[in-house]
């Protein structure tokens, strides 16, 4: 299950700017764990794109919690203890509902060292009890930080998109929890961690929440989307079944766009007015 290259899904911002691709690279397990708690933290009502920023800044400007030349800036459970709630209410302003956030950034790194040994949870039901953390926040931090899938994070997109399709049934799901529920019911377990990135770009990218761009949808022009919109998929199909290459004011070449990435129609098209030229 992998979203092609140079599809018209491809490039979502979940792929680079996800919550479990923000977390440093060169700090340690520990500091990388909390990084990406944190990350979930703040992206609830909260566009990937604004929390990489947010993220970013937290990891740069965070001040060291003590002036010990042991002590380094940046995101780690520490400086979040040590930080006035206002300096960390202006880091990470750009995201929905900061000042709720910032409570619950401060609280939440309290149990961490008092009740898990300076550690995140490792359990659901430890990532629950953190304020501001819910089940698919919960599910999606135990997959990222943890390396252990016990369940679907279903966000807005997984359960939109899945009712769009019709798997829940005529009556649909409920709310996401409902969702969560009837996917793990019958996907396979190997699919549950993969599901919410392959989706969430989709919803990103594709099949948005208002204008659905079902003529740029595989899935539509194959007919395997049972919502497509069938004027958006025809237009498409007709888009799609050739492109007229003019040179100089003559069509020299026609490539069939079903079959070509961008990439290859451009090498293609390079060559033929080569050819003609020689």
């Amino acid at each position: 299950m992998r979203r092609p290259p140079h599809g018209s899904a491809s490039n979502a911002p979940v792929d680079t700017m996800g919550c479990e691709r923000l977390a440093s690279p060169t700090a340690s397990p520990r500091d990388r764990r909390f990084q990406t708690l944190v990350a979930l933290m703040l992206s609830s009502q909260t566009k990937d794109t604004v929390n990489a920023v947010a993220m970013n800044r937290l990891q740069t400007s965070l001040p060291a919690s003590s002036s010990s030349s042991s002590a380094k800036p940046g995101l780690n459970l520490e400086n979040i203890l040590a930080v006035e709630p206002e300096t960390l209410n202006e880091l990470i302003r750009a995201v929905g509902f900061h000042n709720n956030k910032t409570r619950y950034l401060k609280r939440a790194a309290v149990i961490c060292r008092d009740e898990h040994d300076g550690d995140i949870p490792d359990t659901i039901e430890g990532l629950v009890a953190l304020p501001g953390v819910g089940p698919k926040m919960a599910h999606l931090c135990l997959s990222a930080a943890w390396d252990r899938t016990e369940g679907i994070g279903v966000d807005v997109h997984v359960h939109r998109i899945t009712n769009l399709w019709g798997w829940h049934g005529r009556n649909g799901s409920k709310n996401p929890e409902d969702t969560r529920a009837r996917l793990e019911s019958w996907l396979p377990r190997d699919k549950w961690r993969e599901i919410n990135t392959l989706l969430v770009g989709l919803g990103q990218t594709v099949c948005l929440p208002v204008g659905r761009r079902c003529g740029d949808c595989d899935l539509g022009l194959k007919g395997l989307c049972p919502a497509a919109e069938r004027k958006k998929v025809l237009e498409g199909r007709r888009v799609r079944e050739s492109v007229g290459v003019v040179v100089d004011g003559e069509t020299v070449a026609k490539v069939e766009s079903e079959k070509l990435e961008v990439v290859e129609k451009e090498y293609i098209v390079n060559e033929v007015v080569k050819e003609e030229r020689d």
